[in-house]
């Protein structure tokens, strides 16, 4: 047996139906190994095996020798918003709930094709950065969710696709009670025993829906066995509006109304208080930890640690901040020692393996998932991915899981798999013109700037000149800069506070 030289290695490589596998680790349950071979055929691992003991077996198979490779698990995001990233940076630097004056009314101006287009960029964004299944969390657009699904298709990530099922708005287009929930019935069908879809009904945030929906979409989602979705405890306005009008905090009200339970995918989950946890823990409700969107736009950090240790089932998302998963496993662990272990000297924080367990086996498990994806054994989907190790910021290693969690990097892709097909090769997709794409969505952007968007803050070349160490030069003036940017302009002059106010009401939540 031969080793394959690096230099050979190309997407044909991996084309047959069939692939013995035997790269230099492999990522399993309970650990990096090496000596191991994985075989893959009819898109599943079938077999997972001492090296030679597999080649043995499998003399008709020509064994794939991947050196300096590591095989591990394709990461799954537990929260994401695939229709959300044609407006990517106009949230940085924005406080709270940005959805109210950024996503309701950009998502809700998008007709089925740019819906299409946005969850095609948000799936090359996600299989760029090591996820080979997201979880969507529904559209706020009146388009069809077909659209996010043909997406899938065109780019092979694996997707949990939510249909938002608010009666008392939050979406572009409403419907009465009895239709909405006929809608979400078809849902569930139309996308049962896909290859790559798996349905899921979601209401944006408790308030956006009557207590009977609340009841009837979770129920639905236990029957049909997949999760019912919801953002719930994020923000400090959400909480505290919650209790003007219930008396009860987010996390209250859908226990109030049977909401919660094993089915129940909750997304955030940062403002919990003990009773809250008690509640997360005894109805086995899962958590989607979003630690980067905790950075960028929250108002404060999930004790995931504490969560793991009172068996609150969690698993990383990146709420369509940033979609580097290695990134999102460092922001994990990194929040939870700032959060709470420098306080508590806890040095460790889980110790690195918990990052990667909840972003993979732990993350496929609160998606609905398990058995059918998140760790490379036998009989499961073969979504993985081809880690090179053979770079400076992994050698000498000493302690993998660690070294993956806080070193590694997406430019280490050598390949991303779902299904057992190859759909991103050293970080470009194979079959089709990514090229392109970006061609397409920078011309359809353009569209963006009628949305009735509000920024409350500047651009960061506006906030640059604005800043008082440099209003000394009258070239850094205020009034030099103030409509510097035109996208910027428009959206404050179309969206101010005053002309915005019947937009938030409308779209409310």
């Amino acid at each position: 047996m031969s080793n394959t030289p690096r230099s050979t290695l190309s997407p044909d490589t991996f084309a047959a139906e069939r692939l013995l596998l035997l790269p230099a680790e492999v990522l399993l349950a309970d650990g990096c190994h090496s000596g191991k071979a994985v075989l893959i055929a009819d898109g599943c691992f079938q077999e997972v095996d001492d090296a030679q003991a597999l080649t043995r077996r499998h003399p008709e198979l020509p064994p794939i020798v991947l050196p300096d490779q590591l095989l591990m698990p394709g990461f799954i995001d537990t929260h994401h918003h695939l229709t959300q990233s044609l407006g990517k940076s106009l949230v940085c630097g924005e406080p709270s709930e940005i959805f109210k004056r950024v996503w309701v009314p950009l998502e809700g101006s998008l007709d089925e094709d740019m819906l299409q287009l946005s969850a095609k960029l948000a799936a090359l964004e996600a299989l760029r950065g090591g996820f080979t299944t997201a979880v969507d969390a529904g559209t706020r657009s009146a388009g069809d969710t077909a659209a996010i699904a043909l997406a899938a298709e065109q780019t092979g990530l694996r997707c949990v696709l939510g249909l938002i099922c608010n009666d008392l708005g939050g979406t572009a287009a409403m419907h009465e009670g009895p239709q909405i929930l006929q809608r979400a019935e078809r849902h569930l069908e139309r996308w049962e025993g896909h290859s790559l879809v798996k349905p899921s009904l979601a209401i944006s945030i408790p308030e956006a829906a009557s207590d009977a929906m609340l009841h009837a979409t979770s129920a639905l989602c236990a029957e049909a066995g997949t999760v019912f979705q919801t953002h719930v405890n994020e923000h400090l306005q959400a909480v505290e509006r919650s209790l003007v009008a219930r008396r009860q905090r987010p996390l209250e009200h859908l226990h109030a109304v049977g909401a919660l339970g094993p089915q129940a995918l909750v997304a955030h989950a940062t403002l919990v208080t003990p009773d809250e946890l008690n509640l997360l823990r005894d109805t086995d409700t899962a958590v989607a930890f979003n630690p980067v969107a905790s950075a960028w736009k929250g108002n404060a950090v999930a004790p995931a640690l504490q969560m793991a240790a009172m068996g609150i089932r969690f698993g990383l998302g990146t709420d369509g901040t940033r979609s580097d998963a290695f990134r999102l496993m460092d922001a994990a662990e990194t929040s939870q020692r700032l959060a709470f272990g420098l306080a508590s000297g806890d040095s460790s924080c889980g110790g690195g393996w918990r990052w990667l367990e909840h972003a993979t086996r732990g993350a496929a498990d609160v998606a609905g998932l398990t058995g059918l994806t998140g760790e490379i054994a036998p009989g499961l989907a073969a979504d993985f991915l081809l880690v090179d190790l053979d770079v400076p910021e992994m050698t000498p290693s000493w302690d993998r899981p660690w070294e993956l969690v806080r070193y590694a990097n997406r430019d280490q892709l050598t390949g991303v798999f779902t299904n057992g097909r190859l759909r991103c090769w050293q970080g470009w997709p194979v079959g089709w013109d990514a090229r392109a794409l970006l061609r397409q969505v920078r011309e359809a952007s353009a569209a963006v700037h009628q949305a009735p968007i509000y920024r409350v803050h500047a651009t960061a070349a506006q906030h640059r000149a604005l800043h008082p160490s440099r209003q000394h030069s009258p070239q850094h003036s205020p009034q030099h800069t103030q409509h510097d940017s035109p996208s910027l302009s428009r959206h404050r002059q179309d969206a101010s506070p005053q002309s915005n106010q019947h937009t938030t009401e409308r779209h409310h939540p």
